[in-house]
This record gives structure tokens, sequence and C-alpha cells, in this order.
């Protein structure tokens, strides 16, 4: 047995055994296209169905809310590009200076066609104030995207209350949840935001699939198009069993979320209590890779 210890879950988890057995009939014996109108084709509609429903419900959402992507990185493509296209102008789009590469990068592509573009800043404690948002919403601003949970750091933003301040202005509100889905509470509807981008592989399901939500009445306009899938907003022939195991996944962390938190509390409480307890006066812990040997 491997004497390693994986700790980069935040970069991909492992695939839950219960999502594989899930996954198992799509990759096989179950090979329909699910635009046919054939048996085959409507088996795969179905399980698409159901693990729309699953993912919703992670979320607090309706299914026909759920846009299934190739991942979180093509949800915040949606999301942003979708948004200021829709919009008819170049727009104004307000992120904060610390979200994942998927929302900057993109934010770059969008200033190349004239998006302006404001990186709010973050205090100490990694958190982006609500008096910095309200700042920036004085000037005529499309979109705003601050992600729900850091990559790096773990800071959870106040996401409520930047949307609720979006409200007042009639601003759309988009959250990158890619760290958060599935790990904390989330609820569209008590957030009040209006995109949501999720990815199945940060919660024990596949990589390669995701998930950008829709808020009822929010105008996108497509970045990819073919025959008209996903409401339209994303056309390509669905990747059934990556999105079967996405929903399993979700219902998985849904049933098992207060569980789980339980667990993740104690062992960072150990890890943090052994770690002082050796060290002391020690914020900051870096590990060289030497120290861990591919064995």
């Amino acid at each position: 047995m491997s004497s390693r210890i994986y700790f980069d879950h935040s970069a991909t988890t492992p695939l839950d055994s219960r999502v594989l057995e899930a996954m198992g009939p799509f990759l096989g014996g179950e090979y329909g296209n699910p635009s046919s109108m054939h048996e085959e084709g409507r088996v795969a509609r179905a399980a698409i169905d159901k693990a729309r429903a699953q993912v919703a419900a992670l979320i607090g959402a309706e299914p026909e809310e759920i846009v299934f992507t190739a991942g979180g990185t093509e949800a915040d493509n949606l999301a942003l590009i979708g948004a200021v296209r829709a919009s008819g102008k170049p727009g104004h789009v307000v992120t904060s200076a610390i979200e994942d590469a998927a929302i900057l990068e993109t934010c770059k592509h969008l200033a190349t066609g004239g998006t302006r573009i404001t990186h709010l800043p973050v205090d100490t404690n990694g958190l982006l104030r609500p008096d910095s948002l309200l700042r920036a919403l004085q000037s005529n601003v499309t979109l705003v995207s601050v992600m729900a949970a850091n990559n790096v750091v773990g800071t959870v933003q106040p996401i409520e209350e930047l949307a609720q301040l979006t409200k007042l202005h009639g601003v759309l509100f988009h959250t990158d949840a890619v760290q958060a889905g599935g790990k904390i509470p989330v609820d569209v509807n008590r957030l009040q935001v209006d995109l949501l981008s999720l990815s199945a592989h940060k919660l024990h399901g596949p990589k390669g699939v995701g998930a950008l939500y829709v808020r009822k009445g929010v105008r996108l306009s497509p970045i990819v198009f073919g025959g008209g899938q996903e409401r339209g907003l994303r056309s390509a022939t669905e990747n059934v069993a990556g999105i079967v195991g996405f929903g399993a996944a979700a219902e998985i962390a849904r049933n098992e979320l207060d569980e789980e938190a339980a667990r993740l509390a104690g062992l960072r409480e150990h890890i943090a209590t052994e770690v002082l307890r050796t060290l002391p006066n020690t914020t900051c812990l870096a590990i060289p890779r030497s120290a861990f040997p591919v064995t």
C-alpha cells in the first residue's frame, strides 16, 4: 500500500466508486445519442434529465435552469461572454483580484473587444468588501463576478451581501462556485445570484463536465454553436456518461454535506493543532516536494 497521502482536493478529487457505478452503463451498453428519437436516444435523454434534476437540487435551482458544459471553465466563459454579448454593448465587468484564471483570462479576452474590466482588491483576509463593490456599481456595470470560495486561501466571500447590492442597481451577478459546490451549503435563491458555475471533478465526479446555473429570465448569448442542445446555450452532443456521473456526485454531496463538513473540520483542526504544536507560530505551511518522493 502506498504511504502517500493526497492533499490536493482543491485541484481535483478522486472519483467516488458510487459515481463510477452510475456512469458504467453509459460507458458501454447505453450508447444512444440523447437528441435521437429512438429508444436508445430516449434512454440517454432520461439519464440527462435525471442528472439535471440532481445537480439543480444541490444548489436549490430548478432543473431547467441548469446548462451542462465541458467544465467549470466553460461555464465561466459562457456566463461572462454570454452576458456581455447579450447586452449588445461592450459593457463593463467587475470582478475581484483573486479570481480563478477561468475568470481573469476571460476578462482579458473581453477587454480586447472593448469591455471595461474592473478588478477590485480584497482585504488582508482575502475578502471583497461590500463598500468596495458599491463604489464600483456607481458606474454602468453589465455583470459582477465574484468567486464563492477561493481555491488557494479558502476565503468564503459574502456572496449574498454582494449580490444584494447588484440587485439594487439592476446588475447581473455571477459566482464561480466550483470550490464551494458540494462542500458548503449553496442555495441560489438565498444567495440571489443570477449565474453560478459548478464542476463535477471538484466533488468526486468525473473530469470534463460542469454546469452553469442560469436564473429564469436571464439572457445569455451562446459561445458554442451547432445543433442547439442545452436550450441553444451549449450546442454539442452531450457527454452522457459524464453528466450522469455529475448528477450522482451532486446527489451524494447533497445527502452527505453535513457529515462530510464535520469530517473535514475535524481533519483541519487536527492538522492545525499538530503543526502548531511542533512548529510554534506557524501560520503558513509549505512542504518541499522532495519530502514526498514518488514510490
